[in-house]
């Protein structure tokens, strides 16, 4: 007889590869709250909250057999922020959500800084992607602060231009980017250091 509560995540991990559902009953115990937790720090919503963590266990057990997790909590934390990052870009959260969500950005900044860099890198291949018109107008409001107006100005242009541009823009990031890139994206154009 296995004492669940005592083995280790990585021999968690061996059983519930094994189809062993007291080990995943196990890992649901010990791991339930910390996801909820964070799912709700950043949304603020309990029912999403609740609706994110359940599905990253359903995900987890129908995925048990097809990859090849060395630590549960990590592995976890990374597929609830996906789904966090996804419920955002479907419901399309307001704007209170973008000071939660910096708030945590510094979180995942401190816990694992070789990510962050390694987003944001991804996140200047996807910039320097985009037509130079573009990437021009998205790095004058999102970089430098400029507003509309200001950019309008500088670069000798309409103010409806400019929306457009960024319209553009938006809409060209959203399609190249991954939800773990939004972090990265956010960080950047918020300035946290």
């Amino acid at each position: 007889m296995h004492f669940y509560n005592s083995l280790t995540e990585k021999e968690l991990a061996r059983l519930l590869k094994e189809d062993d559902k007291a080990a995943f009953t196990e890992i649901y115990k010990r791991f339930w709250k910390g996801l909820y937790q964070t799912s709700f720090n950043i949304l603020r919503n309990d029912e999403d909250a609740q609706d994110i963590t359940q599905n990253v266990f359903i995900s987890l057990w129908h995925r048990r057999n097809q990859v090849e997790i060395t630590s549960i909590k990590p592995y976890l934390h990374q597929a609830a922020r996906f789904l966090v990052f996804k419920t955002i870009r479907d419901k399309k959260y307001d704007l209170q959500l973008a000071e939660r969500l910096k708030e945590i950005t510094v979180e995942i900044i401190n816990d694992d800084p070789l990510i962050y860099k390694e987003q944001q890198q991804l996140l200047y291949q996807l910039l320097n992607s985009l037509p130079e018109s573009c990437r021009e107008v998205f790095v004058l409001s999102r970089f430098e602060n400029y507003t509309y107006k200001q950019i309008a100005v500088y670069l000798n242009i309409s103010e409806k231009a400019v929306e457009k541009r960024m319209t553009k823009t938006l809409k060209l990031i959203r399609s190249g980017l991954t939800v773990e890139m939004c972090v990265a994206l956010f960080i950047a154009t918020e300035g946290v250091s």
